[in-house]
């Protein structure tokens, strides 16, 4: 029932970001679109942040991280919620979603690393490319949303793939980057 209530919020938060801004939208404004009390919000959110980052990462969950095909639906489908994740890129405050973003995928790709190497500890500078990685990659999938959206979602995915540091290349990718 709890995962029917977010998906529930949340697609009221999706309508309301179809007319205006994260920065204009209250908590308040969200459930009375819901239906729902103030305390129900705040039993599955922190905030309007804390809900748009739910979003985010329900959106991007099944993504293969090292799939271009499986990346690429992911970016595909932001493209078609164009509107909700150029929204969610212009806030710039303390909550903004390329925050949450980056350390969904740097949680990612530090789990996959370690299940790859079989340790429960990455060297520092291992640690460190994936970060560095992330950020270049969040950053330009927010470029790409606000702005260069014409460019396929693939060709973005295989130039981040082709940008990714050899180190990380050795273990994430076994053979060359798929099709």
């Amino acid at each position: 029932m709890a995962q029917i209530t977010k998906r529930w919020i949340a697609e009221k938060m999706r309508e309301l970001m179809k007319r205006k801004s994260i920065d204009k939208i209250r908590v308040t404004e969200i459930c009375r679109l819901a239906e729902i009390e103030r305390p129900t919000f705040y039993y599955h959110f922190r905030d309007k942040y804390d809900l748009v980052a739910w979003m985010f990462c329900t959106d991007a969950y099944g993504t293969d991280i090292t799939s271009v095909a499986s990346a690429a639906a992911g970016m595909n489908k932001m493209k078609q919620e164009i509107l909700f994740y150029k929204r969610a890129y212009e806030d710039s405050s303390q909550n903004a979603l390329w925050h949450y973003m980056l350390e969904y995928f740097v949680r990612r790709y530090t789990e996959l690393a370690k299940e790859k190497l079989g340790t429960d500890t990455l060297d520092p500078q291992l640690a460190y490319s994936i970060r560095f990685y992330c950020m270049g990659s969040v950053g330009m999938t927010q470029e790409w949303v606000l702005g260069d959206n014409v460019t396929s979602a693939e060709t973005v995915v295989r130039m981040m793939f082709a940008s990714m540091p050899e180190s990380l290349k050795t273990v994430f990718f076994t053979e060359e980057v798929e099709n």
